[in-house]
């Protein structure tokens, strides 16, 4: 695309490298956690799965999240449980919503330059993940993952994604309290 004004030709170059670094920022994966204050995590040994309601992938979906999120907190020291006598009890929702991704091009050569876009859909899949005190009845901490289930998406990319948000949202479990 050019724009003429004053006899010069300006291109839309910066036009099109803000669309590449958007569509770069917008498949990145978002994580975020927050957790009751005052609470002793170290008294958390064990856990056990429940439902707590809201949507829920298919069976194969539910068994790669729980597998995700069991070997993360095994490598933190946590031992899963059936019993209802464990520390903690541990449930997830998820939500798949479709947003249109920007990809662009463009190239600059002797003062003027060409560009294009197009879009897609893609799909941003969200998982909280919430953890309660059974005792208390309360919740103690929660994190959300934010393009992390893509259901169009191939099972390896899937399972890497899934590993690598699970990875970075249980980076700070437990949490530092001042």
């Amino acid at each position: 695309m050019r724009v003429g004004q004053n006899g010069k030709l300006f291109s839309s170059t910066l036009v099109v490298a803000l669309l590449l670094v958007t569509a770069g920022t917008l498949t990145a994966q978002d994580v975020r956690y927050n957790f009751m204050p005052r609470t002793d995590f170290s008294k958390y040994h064990t856990y056990k799965w429940v439902n707590i309601g809201g949507a829920h992938p298919d069976q194969i979906m539910d068994t790669e999240i729980k597998q995700s999120v069991d070997s993360q907190l095994a490598s933190k020291g946590m031992t899963k449980t059936d019993s209802d006598k464990a520390d903690l009890y541990i449930g997830y929702q998820t939500a798949v919503d479709q947003e249109i991704q920007w990809d662009a091009w463009g190239t600059r050569a002797f003062g003027s330059g060409m560009g294009s876009w197009t879009s897609s859909p893609i799909y941003v899949g969200t998982l909280v993940l919430d953890m309660y005190d059974p005792g208390t009845k309360q919740l103690v901490w929660t994190g959300r993952a934010t393009k992390t289930i893509d259901p169009s998406s191939n099972h390896e990319k899937n399972m890497k994604n899934l590993d690598k948000a699970m990875a970075k949202l249980l980076k700070n479990y437990p949490p530092k309290q001042k």
